[in-house]
């Protein structure tokens, strides 16, 4: 009995240590540099406008009094129009540029950011949507306040953007829309599939998610985008490459179920994660282009 005993103390303290680091790699981030994504950015399409449209840098404080650096990037022509992109996990600002060409095409001007713990921010954890969510509140805030002549602001976000922009409906925010690209419904979900293909033990995923609370005081109880669509009645596109086998679409499709408002639901054949840009550019402009088409906004 004795040894019983010894054998689970040491198998437990064993299965915790491997949740902790775990909830470590879950929680951090490896962010790339500027010039990285500048780099990857030139070898997937072209951004040589990029250098010759008028921009600004600034920065905006958040809830907690976190920096994030922003930029505006200014439409040619003289536009009421605003459009705020989210970028993806690991991705700054800079990885937001595969979009922007559709808005300034449309009339918008577009303002880019690097999410918390990205970019030229300070280090730090990643919450999945939670304190993220809570900083797009802010930058939202900021940008009424600084562009008082915005008529149309809209949201475009990118798998954890694209969950970000989703998230912060909870808190009722003024925008006339929001774009999602291959956003997580529940992150929790996301870990297990991964592990899945793996073949390794998906109940470690909740051995971490356990850690991961108890060190970050988050839970990932919280780490749902999909909760804050219960009541939302702001219309969203949802598009998500149909191959994406890390977000996979039942997580947009989950979302679109949900979401009270008007949306759209749109897959992208033979686009990877985050790729659905760059596998159909012109059908993914014209989505776009027809569903604010539809919401009176062009």
């Amino acid at each position: 009995m004795k040894w019983i005993i010894i054998i689970l103390a040491v198998i437990t303290v064993l299965l915790f240590a491997v949740g902790f680091r775990m909830a470590d790699t879950t929680m951090s981030i490896k962010p790339q540099t500027l010039e990285e994504a500048r780099e990857w950015q030139q070898e997937h399409g072209d951004i040589s406008w990029y250098d010759n449209v008028e921009k600004t840098d600034y920065t905006v404080s958040s809830y907690d009094g976190y920096v994030l650096h922003v930029q505006l990037i200014k439409n040619a022509e003289e536009s009421r129009k605003y459009v705020l992109i989210s970028h993806g996990y690991t991705d700054n600002r800079i990885g937001s540029l595969k979009y922007v060409d559709i808005y300034l095409d449309l009339g918008f001007n577009v303002i880019v950011y690097d999410l918390r713990g990205h970019g030229l921010n300070e280090k730090t954890y990643c919450s999945y949507s939670v304190r993220e969510a809570k900083d797009l509140i802010a930058l939202i805030d900021d940008s009424k306040e600084r562009y008082k002549d915005a008529e149309v602001f809209g949201l475009h976000g990118e798998s954890l953007g694209a969950a970000t922009s989703i998230a912060c409906l909870q808190y009722n925010p003024e925008v006339n829309f929001v774009v999602s690209d291959c956003g997580f419904s529940n992150i929790t979900k996301v870990l297990k599939g991964g592990m899945k293909m793996m073949h390794m033990p998906q109940f470690m995923v909740d051995v971490a998610v356990f850690c991961a609370g108890i060190k970050y005081g988050i839970p990932f109880s919280k780490m749902r985008p999909v909760d804050a669509l219960k009541d939302n009645e702001i219309p969203i596109l949802f598009i998500h490459g149909a191959a994406d086998r890390f977000i996979i679409p039942e997580n947009s499709e989950e979302m679109q179920k949900t979401t009270k408002g008007y949306s759209e639901l749109h897959l992208i054949k033979d686009a990877d994660h985050a790729a659905s840009v760059f596998t159909d550019h012109e059908s993914y402009a014209e989505y776009v282009k027809e569903f604010l088409k539809t919401l009176n906004l062009l």
